[in-house]
């Protein structure tokens, strides 16, 4: 009986160590892979302590103080496998937003993994029974400090991986002298200005854009090597950073041509720390073009208009009529079918019509035209593209509900300028109740409290309802909220989930009424 009990034992508390192990490692995914991140998020969500953990350590100090096959002991270990059953079926029912992509690194990071654990195990207990389910037991409570070392331990293996993909994409890159590469960086408006620059060069070349967030070294590498193709002309390289010097690196890699700069502003300055930092890092995008290279600057961010360049020719754009600028809008008229202006610039007029909303999108919209026209983008195919352009789906995405209610999905959005602008364009809105549904922003250093207290203001100013879900930035929104004299209730609604929200949701909107979900924080953040 004790050996079939030893048995059943071992095998739910492996199999409750793989689940553990792939949680472990889609966390540490979606850290970048970096431990000191991970640590920190273990951190700042008690991961260390959690509950799950605290009872595989009990169940461990037991299992160790006796292995004598008494009736007690029985009993004990049959409730150790109910608890065990009942923690992996809560680990499967798990809802993510982003789930593990097993990857070939994290297949080598999880099979590093279980082959360390059971060579200690092996050591410990050559494979009986009731010394693996201690063995299981000890791992699942210590498993986040497995992970980090197994990722030290695997780091050069990586490098050297990565260092001979880089190395082939630096090669296929070099076979294609003619190819014209845009590189475009900022603290945010990156990936709109993307996708619209692709949409309007696509009708006079061959172009290739990084897909998705493929805006890291590895990303671009990835892009080159599985997508390139010999007839593209044009690749265009959005360029994210985290770190100074990750521009740089990315530029080594490709050696942009052109490039544009959409925004220096506040984000990521946890890692940044100050916003002059920050502008390093984005104009080592300007830094690293020819002499006969072509930079387009977004002077309508103090620090992107207050650094200079001389190295190459700069052409600086504005939403605004600015002396600095060399290109702005005018005529700008908004509906509830989109946007209608003109670009106007040394002495050229190209008058647009867009579907997409707000001014964060015509100032995109300004930099990408600016990159077409300099590389001979006849007006009416700009003209047309525009018109054409397709709404990039969580960013200012304006949906039609069955029920009558708009939904503006901007919930990639997670910047203090850009989450200004978001409700600018839900303030705009006349027709019914104007909700917004936020958990506020991250990833902003020492200014986070600041910068979302600001930001509930601002909510107080141009919404009708508020919902603010989840604990991470509730105190700092409400905060700002209510010193516009506002109060918990109807308008100030406070959740834990989106779930939640979307639940009372379906009671208070109605039709003609507009609903802004800003802001999306990921699976790190509670």
């Amino acid at each position: 009986m004790m050996s079939l009990i030893n048995t059943i034992f071992a095998i739910v508390a492996v199999f409750y160590l793989v689940l553990v192990v792939k949680r472990d490692l889609q966390m540490l995914q979606q850290n970048s892979y970096r431990n000191e991140r991970y640590k920190k998020w273990l951190k700042q969500n008690s991961e260390y302590t959690s509950m799950s953990r605290v009872v595989c350590m009990i169940m461990g100090l037991l299992l160790v103080s006796t292995f004598a096959p008494y009736k007690w002991f029985l009993v004990m270990k049959i409730t150790f496998i109910v608890a065990l059953i009942s923690m992996s079926m809560n680990l499967l029912k798990a809802k993510y937003k982003h789930s593990l992509v097993f990857t070939k690194r994290v297949w080598r990071l999880f099979s590093a993994e279980l082959v360390l654990m059971a060579i200690v195990a092996l050591i410990y207990s050559r494979f009986e029974m009731r010394a693996i389910a201690f063995a299981a037991i000890a791992f699942s409570a210590f498993s986040y400090a497995i992970t980090m070392f197994t990722n030290w331990m695997l780091k050069p293996v990586e490098e050297a991986i990565n260092k001979s993909f880089i190395n082939d994409a630096k090669r296929i890159l070099s076979q294609m002298p003619d190819m014209k590469i845009v590189g475009i960086t900022g603290s945010y408006g990156k990936t709109s200005t993307k996708h619209y620059l692709e949409r309007i060069l696509s009708e006079h070349y061959s172009v290739l854009m990084t897909p998705g967030s493929y805006n890291t070294p590895m990303g671009v590498t990835r892009t080159v090597r599985e997508m390139l193709k010999p007839y593209n002309e044009v690749f265009i390289v959005e360029m994210g950073a985290k770190n100074v010097g990750d521009i740089k690196e990315i530029c080594d890699l490709v050696n942009p041509q052109m490039g544009i700069i959409t925004a220096v502003g506040p984000q990521h300055l946890e890692s940044f720390k100050s916003i002059e930092n920050v502008q390093k890092t984005k104009f080592e995008l300007v830094d690293a073009l020819p002499a006969d290279g072509f930079a387009v600057l977004n002077n309508d961010f103090e620090y992107v208009a207050n650094r200079a360049v001389d190295n190459v020719t700069v052409k600086r754009y504005s939403v605004n009529k600015s002396d600095a600028a060399d290109y702005h809008a005018e005529d700008v008229k908004y509906s509830a079918s989109g946007t209608t202006f003109t670009v106007v610039g040394e002495g050229k007029r190209i008058e647009l019509c867009t579907k997409l909303l707000g001014e964060c999108n015509i100032s995109n919209l300004i930099g990408a035209v600016i990159i077409a026209m300099k590389l001979g983008v006849p007006e009416h195919k700009i003209q047309y593209a525009v018109s054409r352009i397709a709404q990039v789906e969580h960013r200012l995405n304006v949906k039609r509900a069955a029920n009558g209610v708009t939904i503006i999905d901007d919930a990639f959005n997670s910047n203090p300028d850009g989450s200004r602008m978001a409700l600018d364009v839900l303030g705009s809105m006349t027709d019914g109740k104007r909700i917004v549904i936020t958990p506020g922003m991250i990833e902003l250093g020492d200014k986070q409290e600041y910068y979302n207290e600001k930001f509930g203001e601002h909510i107080a100013e141009t919404c009708d309802v508020a919902m603010i879900v989840g604990q991470y930035n509730r105190e700092s929104i409400v905060r700002g909220i209510k010193s516009k004299g506002w109060e918990e209730g109807d308008k100030l609604i406070i959740v834990d989930t989106f779930n939640e929200a979307q639940a009372l949701l379906t009671k208070i909107a109605s039709k003609g009424d507009t609903v802004l979900y800003e802001n999306d924080l990921p699976d790190t953040f509670k």
